[in-house]
């Protein structure tokens, strides 16, 4: 894991800071504009060392998280007023798949630890970021976690003391899960270049109102479509028979199913359409609108699913096969500059398909899907080569393993395990068992 240490003159706080560092985490360290050695003292303290010119605690932030490449990402600040060895308090909950970004709650260790006119401005901001959110938090916290493809799909743009704040809502404007953990806060080392000032605290206050402001408005993503088959037996996942019976399949189906339905109802889009074929059961959650399949080859159910979307805003259409689907895997797709110069987005499968298709205007889809060869190791180059030819301009997401077989179960299960699939699913033994938790 990396943790990023945002700097300025933080020379007296670094070797306690960097000795406390977990072992086997890399501690970046970001020096933005230092004039006491503290860039020096950090390489000689084993840290790695990113030079930021630009002034503003969110240009350090963003330079840190551009230098990682870690899987997760942690925030901490280099004054020593938070402890690094409670890194695993907020790491935890997003390890575990609790939580898809956590925020360290600053409790103090002491009287004056905290100023007064600090708290109540802190106090202030989470009090409109829970009526923005519905996030549970009590304090926007600089200790922080967040697995790193999640953090650059926020696409922030604040470089200043809003970025904390931006961060925050940009995770809520996508689905992400917020939580907040009890952290010690501490005595600082040195002198305080914001909180600890009336002049830095109005600064920040003043930054961070500038983001709620332009942070509000509807989401920019119209309809999130969602096309499945009821998992009814022997009409689904038949490829998973054997070892699956057919009923075993169809349960394996439901949970995938409803790991999507779930996901899909944490995004912020402004419509939910289920396209199905069959009737729904209880594993349909509230706020979708089901719109039945019509007739034909996928490649005309597909194309006949976008016409069901609103006309005049962007559409993105997935499966029921990727129960590994996470807010964060969609939030490029989703966030607010997602469809500036962008016409489609593409998710490519590992078995050579796709996952996910968005269009910034639903009815191209007919051309682009109508007579496309489907399933087949070559269907997504094809439709990469007709999102060309049509000169739309796409962008891609991350590559996902569709369910399909045994192994691509397991395979899924592995990377997932707090899904309702993998909670549903269990390998097959030697013997030939099912493969379906039966507990």
């Amino acid at each position: 894991m990396d943790v990023v240490l945002p700097c300025l003159d933080e020379a007296p706080a670094l070797p306690w800071v960097l000795q406390r560092v977990p072992a086997g985490w890399r501690p970046i360290v970001v020096d933005n504009g230092s004039t006491d050695g503290s860039p020096e003292l950090a390489r000689s303290l084993g840290a790695t060392v990113v030079h930021e010119p630009r002034r503003g605690f969110g240009a350090a932030c963003h330079a840190g998280l551009a230098a990682a490449t870690a899987d997760l990402v942690c925030f901490l600040d280099c004054d020593a007023s938070l402890d690094p060895a409670q890194l695993h308090r907020v790491t935890a909950p997003v390890l575990d798949g609790r939580a898809d970004l956590v925020l360290g709650r600053r409790v103090p260790v002491g009287r004056g630890v905290w100023p007064l006119h600090a708290r109540l401005a802190n106090a202030g901001i989470a009090r409109q970021l829970r009526r923005r959110t519905g996030a549970r938090l009590h304090d926007l916290g600089p200790m922080r976690a967040a697995r790193r493809d999640a953090l650059l799909a926020l696409a922030q743009t604040d470089r200043r003391s809003g970025y904390p704040l931006e961060t925050v809502l940009s995770a809520a404007a996508l689905g992400l899960r917020i939580a907040e953990v009890p952290v010690d806060y501490r005595p600082r080392a040195g002198r305080s270049k914001v909180t600890g000032t009336l002049r830095g605290t109005r600064q920040a206050v003043h930054d961070m109102r500038r983001v709620l402001a332009r942070t509000q408005g509807p989401p920019v993503t119209g309809t999130l479509l969602v096309i499945a088959k009821a998992p009814v037996p022997g009409r689904v996942k038949t490829r998973l028979c054997p070892p699956c019976t057919p009923e075993q399949a169809a349960e394996v189906a439901a949970a995938a199913l409803a790991d999507t339905l779930h996901t899909g109802a944490r995004l912020p889009v402004r419509h939910r359409l289920l396209v199905l074929d069959g009737q729904p059961g209880r594993w349909l959650p509230p706020g979708y609108q089901v719109v039945p399949q019509c007739g034909g080859g996928l490649d005309t159910r597909l194309a006949a699913a976008f016409e069901a979307a609103d006309p005049g805003l962007p559409a993105l259409l997935v499966g029921m096969d990727t129960p590994q689907l996470t807010p964060g895997l969609l939030a490029p797709a989703l966030g607010p500059r997602a469809w500036q110069d962008c016409d489609a987005w593409y998710g490519p499968a590992a078995d050579g398909g796709f996952w996910a298709l968005g269009l910034a205007r639903p009815a191209a889809a007919r051309p682009l899907l109508r007579g496309l060869p489907m399933s087949s190791p070559h269907t997504g180059a094809e439709l990469c080569k007709r999102l060309a030819a049509a000169g739309l301009r796409t962008r891609e997401l991350a590559v996902l393993t569709d369910v399909d077989t045994a192994a691509e179960a397991q395979q899924v299960a592995d990377a997932a395990p707090h899904t309702r699939f993998a909670a549903c699913w269990q390998p097959p033994t030697s013997a030939g068992a099912h493969g379906l938790a039966t507990a």
